[in-house]
């Protein structure tokens, strides 16, 4: 920011934007920080599942399986295990996930697994992974119901958003906070300079991340066009607006015919384009219809670009490409989501994503540490109650998400809801970390105990790793299984990097016995 430009914004505005940006960090601190960090996790959620479902670590592959009939079709009669299908899909492989997911519903219930290209059923994973437990806690927080999670990431974005156009307003210097961080010194001013710092660096990632999920959902939050335009219908609304396609039962049995002739006629109208998931609607009906999606590694946009067929005559339905406002929109969702194959980028998301936790995490370490010098000796409630938030939301979480992965190498696999086991033990552990923060924070809360336990966690998950499924980072290497790999090679970081900090902070003086000293030495 200029001179110049300095000038043109008053201190009034100053001081007036420093209190929505405090008290949404403050208030809002521990939820801002699960979003961002699950979201992280999510970029790489196929390689967590890989890491988390030791059966599906076959060989890779980079085509989906030679024949859906004779692959796909063998592998929903087995999960359907002579009970009536009414719907099916199949996610077919791909690089990073070289095993099918299939998931078949049935006149009796729903049955799910896993596939190898040929259509071989792996044995139950007994997890729910990267990819659906981490990632939807990060857009929705599972709470399904009436769309509140949504409501909630929602709202807890927008306050995000006004976090950062208020942040900018008050750092006058902010290209001088481009270049400043003082790690000597007090620990005050390093808390600082950090959030100025990764403020600064990565502001049009956290802009674009946090204004790309809100329009993400808006057609969820801001349901006021589809209630005037289309009655409620939201059906229609989705029928018309991304070019879905659906009917009804029509009571009389048909079979399905081929699918490889559909998935030809697929890549002929995407001039080129591979499969990704095959949906069939209506199955063993006449009025039954398949729907298959583009796969989006080969493009920013998340149009999928369904083809619906009739899955009696093989006939297209409908291919609607999308109109301008759709496709925008679905270029803004694919930018959030990084569906694309670029690993760099892929690794840049993921760092820029933990930048955004760092910039939470230090502005309410911050906070905490200007309120304890006002305060002296014995801070108030209020302030005991945001650090405990704050060590719950930071250490606490990375506690219990280790704590979940050490589990799933630890658990035996044929204890019934193993998945929901492993989700319980989430959870457990996270509040009882944050109870912990609460019952030992005095003047500070226990990071160093945290953090300690946090290297040892994730050196733990390693070696369980390596002692469950012989799988070393040697073995990886000569198997070509990066992504087994990487995971490993982050967690060996994260041990490391707790172990030093715990190290560092256990040497910190108590803030209490530094206060009394000067008191005492000041009398």
């Amino acid at each position: 920011m200029t001179a110049k430009t300095r000038k043109l914004i008053s201190p009034a505005l100053r001081a007036a934007m420093l209190w929505p940006h405090t008290w949404a960090g403050v208030t809002l601190g521990g939820l801002l920080m699960l979003i961002f960090f699950m979201g992280s996790l999510a970029v790489f959620a196929s390689e967590i599942d890989r890491w988390m479902m030791p059966a599906t670590r076959v060989g890779a592959v980079e085509t989906g399986p030679a024949s859906l009939d004779h692959a796909v079709l063998p592998a929903v009669e087995k999960l359907a295990a002579g009970r009536v299908v009414r719907d099916w899909y199949v996610q077919l492989p791909d690089e990073r996930r070289p095993v099918m997911a299939l998931q078949v519903r049935t006149e009796t219930g729903n049955a799910g697994g896993m596939a190898t290209g040929d259509g071989q059923l792996l044995p139950p994973v007994g997890t729910l992974g990267g990819t659906y437990f981490f990632y939807p806690l990060h857009y929705s927080l599972h709470l399904r119901a009436g769309f509140i999670g949504y409501w909630i990431v929602c709202f807890a974005s927008v306050a995000m958003l006004a976090g950062l156009i208020s942040g900018v307003i008050i750092h006058a210097r902010i290209f001088k906070d481009f270049f400043t961080f003082r790690s000597w010194g007090q620990f005050r001013r390093s808390l600082l300079d950090l959030h100025n710092l990764t403020g600064v660096l990565v502001l049009p990632f956290h802009l674009m991340i946090t204004i790309t999920g809100i329009v993400i959902v808006l057609p969820i939050v801001l349901p006021a066009g589809v209630q005037a335009l289309y009655g409620g219908d939201v059906r229609r609304f989705y029928d018309e607006a991304l070019g879905n396609y659906s009917r009804p039962r029509s009571g009389i049995a048909a079979p399905l015919a081929p699918l490889d002739p559909m998935v030809a006629e697929a890549r002929r109208l995407w001039g080129g384009g591979e499969p990704a998931v095959v949906f069939v609607y209506n199955a063993g009906d006449a009025a039954s219809v398949v729907r298959i999606n583009r796969a989006l590694r080969d493009r920013i946009s998340l149009d999928v670009q369904p083809v619906f067929f009739d899955g009696v005559t093989g006939q297209v339905l409908k291919y609607q490409p999308p109109g301008p406002v759709v496709a925008i929109h679905r270029v803004l969702s694919g930018l959030h989501f990084a569906a694309f194959d670029h690993w760099p980028l892929r690794w840049l998301y993921f760092l820029f994503g933990l930048s955004g936790c760092v910039l939470i995490g230090t502005g309410m370490l911050y906070w905490m540490e200007k309120r304890r010098v006002a305060h002296g000796v014995k801070p108030g409630p209020g302030w005991r109650s945001v650090a405990a938030i704050a060590c719950g939301s930071t250490s606490g979480l990375l506690i219990a998400t280790l704590a979940m992965m050490a589990s799933n190498r630890l658990l035996p696999a044929g204890i019934p809801s193993r998945e929901l086991v492993e989700v319980g033990l989430f959870f457990l552990i996270w509040i009882g970390s944050a109870v912990h923060a609460a019952v030992r924070t005095r003047t500070n809360p226990p990071w160093s105990e945290q953090c300690t336990a946090v290297a040892l966690l994730a050196a733990a998950c390693v070696a369980l790793n390596w002692i469950t499924t012989g799988e070393h980072p040697i073995r990886a290497v000569a198997s070509a299984d990066w992504a087994v790999l990487g995971v490993d090679v982050v967690l060996a970081l994260t041990a490391f990097a707790a172990w030093r900090v715990s190290r560092r902070l256990a040497q910190r003086p108590d803030p209490e016995l530094s206060t009394l000293v000067k008191v005492t030495d000041h009398a």
